[in-house]
């Protein structure tokens, strides 16, 4: 039989989405606040650091199965009874957030160049997105080590911590990027010296209080090389299923920065807002893995299907308010990030097809949520490769119209161009949905115990 709602599972939830909505927007906020600085210094800094944001963002956000597959990891233990083996396990993902920052950003910083080229930009949008990677590079491992940290202290079921960090960090960031871009005049090179000071500023916070829960359980803080090549290999189906995630955005990028600066501007900035929205629904998915890996982990099939069913539900209703007050805002929002009256123009059309998706949004969100929290990784990384299959014919189709869709590089024309680029993303939305509930109606993500056999 299965269990009903009752209050305490909503108190739950709330709980827990609530500071995790306020942690999870900082990072959009990051970036909308980075665009609306640097939009005033022209359409080629702006188109720039579209450029580098893809870059930056696949290049650290790959590794988000250490954020996700460590909430899991540790909400079962800590579901089974074992917050020291918890603790243990946040700690080895810490270790391999140091190890893979590290790799990465040295890799960033030396190709930043061709990274950059790849997009197909104007020449002075590379050279703006080429600045800012260069720097920004250095804050990689400070990126990946909260990601590692913030999943620890998600599955040990405190959200309010990351919540705290996230405020303090984007609140430095904010008053570095005004001071160093417009203050000191340092152009896009200032807003990559702000943002990776307050991403260090986090994660060295965010260490603390990782350390001070290790010394509460006696659990040790020395790199076990065997268990974090374990956590590693753990990682690898979340790894797969991120990397065709960012493939579908990389390639949506590609296609937007060969339809010109203009469409490239507008799609930066409706892209940072469906981020910003993305990660305020995520909110609903990091409860969904908290909740979901303690319960399996507690053996309670009962309470997972019911807030399954309760956060699935939240996730659809949060994402109709959103769209709703997407909508209304749609003509008003392109002027704070630009002076430009085409990529206005063109920001508010895309911004209605993007407003029109957040119920599917938010379903989508809450159910990939729940499968990994369930360990449901292998499943998760064979239904975003079916997706990116599915999607790329769709994208490939709005690169070939481009001229058609430009119209003589016409503002209605580039209007145009960047509503299809989110149609076109609207429906890979779609069918990521459509597998997704296929998946969750089963019993073959349910699985119990403090480790997923």
């Amino acid at each position: 039989m299965t269990q009903t709602t009752g209050p305490g599972q909503h108190r739950e939830v709330l709980r827990l989405a609530v500071p995790a909505f306020l942690a999870l927007v900082a990072e959009p906020l990051f970036l909308l606040a980075d665009a609306a600085i640097v939009g005033r210094l022209g359409v080629a800094s702006l188109a720039g650091l579209g450029v580098a944001s893809a870059v930056l963002l696949t290049s650290a956000n790959i590794f988000v199965f250490l954020a996700y597959g460590t909430t899991a990891v540790v909400a079962r233990q800590l579901g089974a009874g074992s917050r020291a083996g918890a603790i243990a396990a946040g700690i080895d993902g810490t270790w391999l957030a140091i190890a893979l920052g590290t790799v990465t950003a040295a890799l960033v910083a030396l190709f930043a160049g061709p990274l950059a080229h790849v997009f197909g930009a104007s020449a002075a949008a590379i050279d703006q997105a080429v600045t800012y990677l260069r720097i920004s590079a250095l804050g990689i491992p400070a990126m990946l080590v909260v990601l590692a940290t913030t999943g620890v202290l998600r599955g040990l079921q405190d959200t309010r911590t990351p919540l705290l960090a996230a405020v303090g960090g984007f609140s430095l960031n904010i008053v570095l990027n005004v001071w160093f871009v417009h203050g000191l005049h340092w152009g896009i090179a200032g807003s990559a010296w702000g943002t990776v000071i307050a991403q260090t500023a986090m994660a060295a916070a965010l260490v603390v209080v990782l350390v001070r829960y290790a010394a509460g359980t006696a659990v040790p803080l020395r790199a076990h090389p065997g268990r974090v090549l374990a956590a590693a290999r753990g990682g690898v189906p979340l790894l797969v299923r991120t990397l065709a995630l960012r493939a579908v955005l990389l390639v949506t990028t590609w296609v937007a920065a060969d339809l010109g600066d203009v469409p490239l501007a507008a799609y930066q900035v409706t892209a940072t807002i469906w981020t910003f929205l993305a990660f305020a629904l995520d909110a609903l998915a990091i409860a969904a893995q908290a909740i979901t890996g303690k319960a399996l982990g507690a053996g309670e099939v009962d309470r997972t299907r019911a807030a399954t069913t309760l956060m699935v539900r939240w996730g659809i209703v949060v994402g109709i308010g959103f769209g709703v007050l997407l909508l209304l805002l749609a003509p008003v929002l392109g002027p704070l990030f630009t002076p430009d009256p085409a990529v206005q123009a063109a920001i508010a059309g895309g911004l209605v097809v993007v407003a029109l998706g957040q119920p599917l949004s938010g379903f989508v969100f809450v159910v990939d949520g729940v499968l990994i929290g369930a360990g449901d990784g292998p499943w998760l990384a064979r239904a975003m490769l079916v997706t990116l299959a599915a999607y790329l014919p769709l994208i490939l189709a709005v690169h070939a119209a481009g001229d058609w869709l430009l119209e003589g590089g016409s503002t209605r024309g580039q209007v145009n161009s960047v509503v299809w680029l989110w149609l076109a993303f609207t429906a890979f939305m779609s069918v990521r949905g459509t597998l997704m509930w296929m998946r969750v109606r089963t019993d073959r993500w349910v699985v119990t115990g403090a480790t997923r056999a």
